[in-house]
């Protein structure tokens, strides 16, 4: 599911070099490419560590690379967490280094991976779903799902489904329509900051909270925390960049 995000991520930014004025050439595409994806897996994984588990890793630290456990012995225990919200920092430092060491515009850059970005959401959440794994709260909704993951095994939210559609469908259906507009450099970004972690904030209460965790402020969830960051960051891009006039 990473390599498709990933490919039609490509194709769509390829599309609009082709049909916008973009002048990029496909090699800088392609190497701004293994940049992002190196700073998605590091993120994504220090990401869960800090956000969602850190007491743990911090008493097994080794498990953070190496999926063997060493306490009391040798076992294999496998590499499990990732976080969006780490990895979309991890990449955004990644495209940051990128663009300084290529001399290119970070903003009009982030502009145009940002509308082609939300569709691999789609195909993410469809794994998440096909793995059963970070089900939905309990339901009784006529098409709630059982999931074989659960300890509990309760009539559960499809919450990946709901998060393939308005997380990737949904945002991809608004920022491609919008992506012609010619506001000002960083406004797609900005948009895609705002759009995204409002829609995850929302359907976080449809999903099943970290069990390790829980709520973490009253009846929020760490994911809802992040969005709300995410929000007000997107919020203070687009008011330090230009003001909007619609």
């Amino acid at each position: 599911m990473y390599l498709v995000a990933f490919f039609l991520t490509y194709i769509l930014v390829l599309y609009r070099i082709r049909n916008e004025n973009y002048d990029y050439s496909k090699e800088t595409i392609q190497n701004c490419f293994v940049w992002a994806i190196a700073g998605l897996i590091i993120g994504a994984r220090l990401g869960y560590v800090l956000f969602y588990n850190f007491e743990y890793y911090l008493h097994h630290p080794l498990q953070i690379i190496l999926p063997f456990d060493f306490a009391g012995g040798f076992r294999y225990v496998g590499i499990s967490g990732m976080s969006y919200h780490g990895g979309a920092i991890g990449v955004l430092l990644a495209s940051i280094i990128f663009c300084r060491k290529h001399k290119i515009n970070f903003w009009r850059f982030a502009d145009l991976f940002c509308p082609a970005i939300p569709l691999g959401y789609t195909f993410g959440r469809i794994g998440n779903f096909i793995n059963g794994e970070l089900y939905g709260r309990v339901t009784t909704v006529p098409w709630g799902m059982y999931f074989p993951l659960d300890p509990y095994h309760r009539l559960r939210h499809p919450s990946q489904l709901y998060e393939a559609f308005f997380e990737g469908i949904f945002l991809f259906t608004i920022l491609w329509i919008m992506r012609k507009k010619k506001y000002f450099d960083g406004f797609l970004f900005s948009l895609y900051l705002i759009g995204y972690g409002t829609v995850r904030f929302f359907i976080e209460f449809f999903r099943a909270a970290d069990p390790q965790l829980g709520f973490v402020f009253g009846m929020l969830t760490m994911g809802q925390v992040l969005c709300l960051i995410m929000v007000f960051f997107g919020i203070a891009v687009m008011i330090t960049k230009k003001s909007v006039k619609i």
